[in-house]
């Protein structure tokens, strides 16, 4: 049967998601976003029993990226993607760390898996890009509702307008959010974190021998931009230390972000998937 006349529609092109989601800068505001979904205990014990983010984490994050980038740009694909990611949390159930039943399609956990998004990309985007004006992020909501439709969730476990959206989100990190392990895990510069795999085999090998060093670096900066792009009600619900002296450098090398990256050619700017649709979308208006 056809449901192509029912399925919900992804952002549309020239808005604010299609603008910022498949840039490059968007990959820096992706571990807040993360780090903020498993800080919610039922989340958490969900991702610790049944994601392999510890045993292949960049074959989860390269496969995590494509699913994002196919709810903005994917077009008649979106809705497809929004559907396969439902069946692949179907069976996902169990206990958290308190006691409690969950299960991945309850639509409160699921539905804040979701939810993060939107504060991420409000704050991180003062940062990473400008600060957006009130029309802008009331666009963005609206644009952010779409995926979550995209995603599969009714409007009725949605707040409906921006205005509805922040006592939600205060009041889930009021009564909900804590220090999780899975979130501590997130930002520790000390866990194991397998070296990647991908790449020509010189690069591999090169990678492997230096990887002892590249590790520390990697999970140092992973954990400052981590802790940096999250908002600061979210931050100070997990528990997160931030002091003026990071809040420094992370300003410093946001300029530099905020300088270099529109320069790039488009090839280098954004991700492949953005970039093929930006095309498509410009040889249709031609």
């Amino acid at each position: 049967m056809d449901t192509s006349r029912t399925d919900p529609r992804p952002p549309p092109p020239g808005g604010v998601l299609w603008t910022v989601a498949g840039e490059v800068r968007a990959l820096l505001m992706l571990p807040a976003a993360f780090t903020m979904q498993v800080a919610h205990p039922a989340v958490a014990a969900g991702v610790d029993a049944h994601s392999v983010f510890r045993t292949d984490p960049w074959g989860r994050g390269e496969r995590s990226l494509r699913s994002v980038q196919l709810w903005v740009y994917g077009g008649d694909a979106a809705a497809e993607e929004g559907r396969r990611v439902r069946r692949l949390h179907r069976d996902i159930q169990g206990v958290d760390a308190h006691g409690r039943r969950y299960h991945a399609l309850e639509p409160a956990y699921y539905s804040w898996i979701h939810a993060t998004g939107f504060p991420v990309y409000t704050y991180a985007l003062g940062y990473l890009w400008r600060p957006l004006t009130k029309d802008q992020e009331r666009r963005l909501y609206a644009e952010w509702l779409q995926v979550g439709r995209v995603l599969g969730i009714h409007d009725r476990d949605m707040p409906q307008t921006v205005e509805e959206f922040w006592p939600h989100y205060r009041k889930v990190l009021a009564e909900e959010i804590e220090s999780t392990s899975v979130a501590r895990e997130l930002v520790a510069t000390d866990v194991p974190l397998p070296a990647p795999t991908g790449g020509p085999l010189p690069v591999r090998l090169l990678v492997r021998a230096a990887w002892p060093l590249l590790r520390r670096l990697f999970l140092r900066f992973r954990a400052f931009v981590t802790v940096g792009l999250m908002p600061p009600d979210a931050r100070e619900a997990i528990g997160l230390e931030w002091t003026d002296a990071q809040e420094r450098r992370l300003r410093r090398f946001c300029r530099v972000v905020r300088a270099v990256v529109p320069v790039l050619p488009e090839r280098l700017r954004y991700l492949p998937l953005a970039r093929e649709a930006r095309q498509r979308h410009r040889a249709a208006a031609r």
